[in-house]
């Protein structure tokens, strides 16, 4: 049995003065998942702390599942999210073209070295043998593997001459090239995040590197391409781990030096069982792409649209699966990049949690200043057609934004200070007794007799008359506020007062008194 380690057991110095390259390499093929998003996050949080570059490179070999607008809307994510690629297409192109399907003139001639070399082979077989044998193999209770088991019992280059092989290529023959795995080897492979991880090579199959219509599949391009592109690490998700002795095996085949490999944990569903996908999100109303993403089927809702501050988003992105080894949840991208160790992202799947997403939103809102906020909020009364001074709705946004967890909330916390309430709550309304009107209209008759009408000097003299007239404060103060709010909410009744400004209290406390 031979024993294979991957060249993890480098020297140390070697790895540290290799330079840092990661890439993030996505398929065009719909919009970018929340799951991608945080691979591209931990590949640029990785760079960044290393002084390393982080390149975006398009794996579009798959045309069949091409989509267009993908590519554009991988690229906007990234700018929206502050994370945005060092290296990609048309942005210092240093090993490009930073597309695969430009780059498919390069892996023929790979695909050409592995057959020399004795580590791949021509397959000839139909899709429908290849159906009959896995047919044949059900009926007996068994799995059909393509593998050294039977390779050399199929339509291969390995059971005919080179000669008659050539001829069914130039024939036009539809063919594939498969990897020929190598047998009873033991591979002991080291993962940054998972450790010492084993496998066996009869184990495994005969993985397709390349097809006839002349385009690689992921596992030939992306092995190339790595290598050709320099990337020192490889981080991506865990679903690719099945396919890391292959991906090594590879490296080994074309004699290159392996990178280092790290897989992240899935970010699984929020009841956590399964991946999260976007059924999940559909289902329970928050987003799992960044961007809105629109088909003719519908829209499938986006962190931008939906009112998330992307710093928010990174923040909580980077703590699903990792964290510094402190209680510390709140962090700057700066902040992250320092802090960020692959060494410290967990093995076990992470669950997502959208209270805790919105919970991140609300602490970066806090975090803008009232100014901004209002900025952000104006568009919003300008449709509704009301108009006010900016620092009057400063001030609104500051009372009311302690309650927000979204700049679109603004609106239902505090539309009472642009428009008077036309119902009033039920369960408050029961507040409102015999006497009411009548403590209500003399309210009225000192309300109009205040000239200072700021909230303290307002309260000063409200709460004077109260005491001298041994009125009590609930009987005052909780048909007051149902009388200009329509509810029992909202900040300090005085700063309402003062903002609404005197006629508008005083029309909103009669309108109450017809009313109730």
């Amino acid at each position: 049995m031979k024993l294979y380690l991957q060249q993890n057991k480098k020297d140390k110095k070697a790895i540290m003065s290799k330079p840092i390259r990661v890439r993030f390499a996505p398929s065009p093929t719909g919009p970018l998942h929340i799951g991608g998003v945080r691979t591209a996050l931990f590949n640029y949080l990785f760079a960044k702390k290393n002084n390393g570059t982080f390149f975006l490179r398009i794996e579009d070999t798959d045309q069949n599942r091409f989509v267009p607008g993908a590519e554009a809307y991988i690229m906007e994510a990234l700018e929206w999210l502050g994370i945005a690629p060092d290296e990609t297409v048309g942005k210092n192109e240093k090993f490009g073209p930073y597309r695969q399907s430009e780059r498919k003139h390069l892996y023929q001639n790979y695909a050409d070295q592995l057959i020399n070399s004795g580590n791949a082979y021509y397959a000839f077989d139909t899709a429908e043998a290849l159906d009959a044998h896995r047919k044949q193999h059900e009926e007996q209770g068994k799995t059909f593997i393509y593998n050294h088991h039977n390779r050399e019992k199929l339509d291969t280059s390995l059971v005919i001459s080179k000669e008659a092989t050539e001829q069914r290529i130039a024939a036009g023959e539809d063919y594939v090239i498969r990897f020929k795995t190598p047998v009873n080897e033991t591979l002991h492979l080291n993962d940054i995040i998972r450790g010492d991880v084993k496998f066996e090579t009869n184990l495994l199959d005969d993985k397709v590197l390349f097809k006839s219509d002349g385009m690689p599949t992921y596992h030939l391009a992306n092995i190339v391409d790595d290598h050709l592109m320099e990337t020192s690490h490889v981080i991506r998700g865990e679903e690719w781990l099945p396919s890391m002795p292959l991906h090594v095996l590879l490296y080994r085949a074309f004699g290159w030096e392996a990178p280092e490999f790290a897989h992240l944990p899935l970010i699984l569903k929020p009841v956590g069982n399964g991946k999260l996908s976007k059924r999940d999100g559909d289902k329970m109303g928050f987003p799992v792409f960044p961007l809105e993403w629109k088909t003719e089927e519908g829209i499938s809702s986006g962190y931008r649209e939906k009112g998330f501050f992307p710093e928010a988003v990174v923040n909580f992105l980077a703590l699903l699966g990792w964290n510094d080894g402190t209680e510390k949840e709140l962090f700057s991208l700066e902040e992250l990049v320092q802090s960020f160790d692959l060494n410290r992202v967990h093995k076990a799947g992470a669950k997502f949690d959208p209270e805790k997403n919105k919970w991140f939103n609300h602490q970066y809102l806090m975090q803008q200043s009232d100014a901004n906020l209002a900025k952000a909020f104006s568009p919003i009364l300008n449709e509704k057609g009301i108009s006010i001074e900016e620092n009057k709705l400063i001030t609104i946004v500051s009372l009311i934004k302690e309650r927000a967890h979204f700049v679109y909330e603004f609106w239902d916390l505090s539309d009472y200070f642009f428009e008077a309430p036309t119902t009033y709550d039920e369960k408050a309304s029961k507040n409102w007794k015999e006497e009411t009107p009548a403590l209500m209209q003399n309210l009225i008759a000192v309300l109009e007799g205040i000239q200072d009408y700021t909230a303290a000097n307002i309260e000063t003299i409200v709460k004077e008359w109260m005491t001298t007239n041994e009125i009590g404060m609930g009987k005052v103060m909780q048909p007051f506020r149902l009388s200009l709010v329509g509810a029992l909410k909202g900040p300090h009744l005085f700063d309402i007062v003062e903002l609404i400004g005197k006629e508008a209290t005083i029309q909103r406390i009669q309108k109450a008194i017809a009313s109730l």
